[in-house]
């Protein structure tokens, strides 16, 4: 979504309420991030009013924690809070399912077969964003085949949690071939009237997701390991070139050092030399040269 796109003047608390959220699901505003209200009233091209009301409902849903005297921060979740989600909202969804089955008309169940065939496009085509929409639309109509308002407000509620955790997640290929395989599986808990099967399955999809998150927690972990690793090769190396270039020029003064006291060696063993050649009398009278000689 452009964040720059500017909200009409009509029902602007709900629509900033909306941009908001997506931009969050989207990490356009960062988890932890401090948010800045002047700058993005100026983005959305709203006052800042309908901003702050908007805020407010954020945090109500838990998107956004306000701080007195320092502003609105984008919520964190943590890996454990982000795993423990999986089994919480699996009871939920599955609870719903059964009673989904339970009321299903046969309109419900077309709608069901035409929302898994957008399901199995979107896996065919490796296409993960569709792949979500049709989960979610399949679900959606879950939620409203149990016609149970406490059902649909807690796992909306925490279906706001689990769009953030998606963008943390993305799914290899196979994982989503397995999930595809799931849900074929779920239609026909359905198609018989199996509540109780059509709950467990459901169930077992959300430990699938929990697993799946664990292992790309593991896998995130690992390649912090080895890059942690590797820059600490990195730096081993760099110290042992510097002890290199330093232990070479230590050896290259030790032989400049070695050439100037040669050299010097050189110079005082000709004086020496110099000093000790025979000195000849011949220039001196007869008589001196005996006084000397003697």
């Amino acid at each position: 979504m452009d964040a720059n796109y500017k909200i009409s003047r009509s029902s602007l608390h709900v629509e900033v309420t909306d941009r908001l959220r997506e931009m969050i699901y989207e990490r356009s505003l960062p988890p932890g991030e401090r948010i800045d209200e002047l700058g993005l009233s100026a983005r959305l091209g709203t006052s800042r009013t309908p901003l702050r009301e908007a805020l407010k409902v954020l945090a109500h849903e838990g998107l956004v924690r306000l701080v007195p005297g320092r502003g609105a921060f984008v919520i964190e979740l943590s890996a454990g809070e982000a795993e423990s989600l999986f089994p919480v909202l699996g009871l939920l969804q599955s609870r719903c399912a059964a009673e989904a089955v339970r009321r299903q008309t046969p309109e419900d169940i077309a709608a069901l077969d035409t929302l898994l065939a957008s399901l199995e496009n979107a896996v065919t085509g490796n296409r993960l964003t569709d792949y979500y929409r049709a989960v979610d639309g399949f679900h959606e109509r879950l939620q409203a085949m149990a016609a149970n308002p406490w059902l649909t407000r807690s796992i909306t509620d925490l279906g706001r949690f689990l769009q953030m955790v998606r963008t943390l997640m993305p799914l290899p290929e196979n994982r989503l071939r397995q999930s595809m395989a799931e849900y074929r599986t779920l239609m026909k808990a359905i198609h018989r009237g199996d509540a109780d099967a059509a709950e467990q399955i459901v169930y077992l999809q959300a430990m699938a997701q929990q697993r799946a998150w664990r292992m790309l927690q593991q896998q995130a972990q690992e390649t912090a390991a080895a890059q942690e690793a590797a820059a600490s090769l990195q730096s081993q190396q760099e110290h042992y070139e510097e002890q290199i270039i330093a232990a070479e020029e230590a050896l290259h003064a030790a032989r400049e050092a070695f050439q100037t006291a040669s050299d010097r060696f050189q110079s005082l063993k000709q004086q020496h030399i110099t000093l000790q050649a025979p000195v000849s009398y011949t220039h001196l009278e007869p008589t001196r040269q005996a006084e000397i000689s003697y």
